[in-house]
């Protein structure tokens, strides 16, 4: 049942999933999942059949900084199912808010991981599947018990919102983490630490969601009758929104062709949920009508889904057939000798070193 508050400059309601907005909402997110989990690997692929069609050096290569990629209809067919994704997603940011939405990326977690599975051969062991659950029931906890939610009347609030002190300095904290990791780790750990990449995604993608919501938001009252195009601030988000869509894009390409998909998605997913709580909490105060209960549940679904991404991190190396005992030994020198040797046909290693680039011959 819907609940109207007066207080802190805003109405609230409850959060919840009784209302038709967060029923639209999370129908929108489930099918961006299924969309944007289907989009790694089609594009993984395109950036595969790129890489081993180009007669020239690895510079060509996605994950050295290369563009060849652009030029395989494969990868633009990834690229478009992403794009759809993320349109569906983009409507969901402004029927439910970021704290329902997000979470539900969880679902684009499992897809990929079992299309990977049976398209990448990558492979997918009881361990994985386990961490899938993990991240799966974690997300619902969240979902399930979701704040509340204010409901914004103009894009003039949501500038507001944006441009209080608080939140101007997460996103200056952001934009000096991104200029470090691009200006001085990119160049030196880009191509062996997995965070590096996956980090300048989920810290510039925590700032595009916030203003893809207050955009959703503007384009939705727009079509119920009150136009919000007149705003300067709309435009102002929507070109803050195009800026961190190619920084992400790009940097996001250079993490799926260099290292393993059923690595690169639950990762991502963790870091940009994390942030994008983050900023949500700070730029809605999302959690100013829960109770203690609430927020603890809240936290304890977010850690279970970090659980999650853990495992398969963690265990992502194991071979299938191996015992209990011999699962959790650390690999030989020799044996991470012939994984290097086999990783360019079977992508089974994440972590590559820069002769794995070379193109084959």
């Amino acid at each position: 049942m819907e609940m109207e508050a007066r207080g802190g400059g805003g109405r609230w309601y409850a959060g919840g999933m009784s209302t038709a907005d967060n029923i639209k909402g999370l129908l929108l997110a489930l099918s961006s999942s299924l969309f944007i989990g289907a989009s790694f690997i089609i594009k993984k692929k395109g950036l595969k059949k790129a890489a081993s069609s180009s007669s020239s050096s690895s510079a060509l290569r996605a994950g050295v900084g290369g563009y060849s990629y652009l030029y395989e209809p494969l990868w633009w067919v990834g690229m478009i199912t992403m794009v759809v994704g993320e349109v569906a997603n983009f409507a969901a940011y402004a029927f439910a808010p970021a704290i329902l939405v997000t979470p539900l990326g969880a679902l684009s977690i499992i897809i990929s991981a079992i299309l990977a599975h049976f398209m990448l051969r990558e492979k997918l062991h009881i361990f994985g599947i386990l961490g899938c659950i993990l991240c799966v029931v974690g997300s619902t906890t969240i979902v399930l018990h979701a704040p509340a939610e204010r409901e914004i009347e103009s894009v003039t609030e949501v500038w507001d919102l944006a441009t209080e002190p608080a939140f101007m300095f997460y996103v200056s904290v952001v934009l000096a983490m991104v200029a470090i990791l691009v200006c001085r780790f990119v160049p030196l750990y880009g191509q062996t630490h997995v965070m590096v990449y996956i980090g300048v995604c989920s810290l510039v993608g925590s700032i595009s969601v916030m203003s893809v919501k207050a955009l959703g938001i503007a384009l939705k009252l727009t079509f119920c009758g009150t136009n919000q195009l007149i705003y300067p601030q709309t435009w102002a988000f929507t070109l803050v929104v195009l800026s961190c869509i190619v920084t992400q894009m790009n940097y996001l390409n250079k993490a799926l062709d260099t290292f393993n998909t059923a690595v690169v998605s639950p990762i991502y997913y963790t870091m940009f949920t994390s942030l994008t709580i983050l900023a949500s909490v700070i730029m809605f105060k999302d959690w100013d009508r829960q109770n203690p209960t609430q927020i603890v549940t809240e936290a304890c679904g977010f850690v279970t889904i970090l659980s999650g991404t853990f495992l398969l991190h963690k265990t992502k190396d194991m071979a299938d057939g191996l015992s209990t005992s011999s699962s959790f030994r650390l690999p030989t020198s020799s044996s991470f000798r012939f994984s290097k040797q086999t990783d360019e046909e079977c992508e089974g290693i994440p972590l590559r070193s820069s002769e794995s680039f070379r193109s084959p011959p």
